[in-house]
């Protein structure tokens, strides 16, 4: 750990900077309850005293969590202005207090979490990750998500992502039980090493979602994990799939909190629970981690339609801390340009970590009027 040796304003937060960023897919994303063609996120840039910059990322996707790029917007310049003046030291106090006041839009929260995160461990020289403890810091694998597509779709997409090394595909499902069993079918006969995540995204029944595991299990294909297969509130149905398939649960959307993640414990609705810092913020996510390690449960962590800077922040999670047994940290692969400089890297379905302070990276401020400056 180093020292701040700063004088007594340079931690000082001087500005909040953010923008929106338009980032097209590099195929639609059709999930059970969406689609998405086009990643339209915010990235934030805290400036302090000391010529530090701190960034971040709101990644809203409305299907999914109810935010939208323009609550995102207009929740970052209410949450920006009490942070100005304030020290970088205080970032947990900062964290707590956008909570409060912005309980409904843990997206745009995140951004400023991040960025703030980032700004921390800048000035503490260190990389994010020793933050949270460096317990567990060495390259990990990621899953590939396929969306919800045709037959000859999910052909095309398997073979590319198969050629570049993955084996975990995480496939979208929850429309058609017999499209999906189809879809998953095709993907084994062709590649039969492959191992599948069946994420429904609430969208199966408790009769669909036990068809479409009995489809899978009679052409012989490894299910090794049902994420979020039905509506987030029917936690019984969550129980009794994992206790009539055998197959592990992950709760998703059923946890937005940490209060969210108690009730799935005393309910025995999942062997894991998927941490996403977009759902709930950033230190209240680290909360549910260590929460749901402390109750025997695993730990999954996964994003929205995210770039390297926010999946920077969750990639440091996993390498700080201890549990995360599965990764689902792709959607920087699934985007057709990269904004980020710097950070972690990915080869093939390996994440490599970073030793620069903070996330290591940088991002250009565009030179347009789409920027909103927050100063003192």
């Amino acid at each position: 750990m180093h020292l701040n040796t700063a004088g007594a304003n340079d931690d000082i937060i001087e500005g909040v900077t953010f923008w929106p960023i338009d980032i097209p897919m590099t195929d639609p994303f059709v999930v059970a309850t969406g689609a998405r063609v086009l990643a339209e996120n915010v990235i934030v840039r805290i400036a302090l005293h000391n010529g530090v910059y701190g960034y971040g990322e709101a990644a809203p996707f409305p299907e999914v969590g109810g935010e939208d790029r323009r609550s995102c917007l207009d929740s970052l310049a209410k949450l920006a202005q009490p942070l100005i003046g304030r020290s970088i030291q205080d970032f947990r106090t900062m964290a707590s207090l956008m909570t409060s006041s912005a309980p409904l839009q843990p997206a745009a929260r995140c951004g400023l979490e991040t960025a703030l995160l980032d700004a921390y461990c800048r000035t503490m020289e260190q990389p994010m990750w020793r933050l949270w403890g460096e317990a567990d810091v060495r390259p990990r694998e990621t899953d590939i998500t396929i969306p919800i597509s045709t037959l000859e779709e999910t052909r095309i997409l398997s073979n590319r992502w198969y050629h570049k090394g993955f084996r975990l595909f995480k496939m979208k499902v929850g429309k058609d039980v017999d499209a999906d069993v189809r879809r998953l079918e095709a993907v084994h006969r062709a590649f039969p090493e492959v191992a599948f995540i069946g994420d429904g995204n609430q969208g199966f029944s408790r009769a669909e979602c036990l068809s479409f595991v009995n489809g899978v299990t009679r052409f012989g294909g490894m299910l090794v994990l049902l994420e979020q297969p039905v509506a987030r509130d029917d936690l019984d149905s969550m129980a009794a799939i994992r206790r009539i398939t055998g197959i592990p649960v992950a709760a998703d959307e059923s946890v937005r909190s940490l209060d969210d993640a108690r009730i799935v414990v005393e309910q025995r609705a999942a062997d894991y629970i998927n941490i996403k810092i977009m759902k709930t913020g950033v230190l209240e996510a680290v909360e549910i981690a260590a929460f749901t390690l402390k109750a025997g449960l695993k730990l999954m962590i996964g994003g929205m339609i995210e770039s390297r800077i926010a999946m920077g922040c969750s990639f440091s999670l996993v390498l700080g801390m201890k549990g995360f047994e599965v990764l689902d940290l792709d959607t920087p692969l699934l985007l057709s340009t990269d904004p980020v400089h710097g950070g972690y890297r990915y080869d093939g379905p390996t994440l490599h970590p970073w030793t620069e302070p903070g996330l290591g990276i940088s991002v250009a401020v565009p030179e347009d009027g789409s920027v909103t400056n927050i100063k003192i």
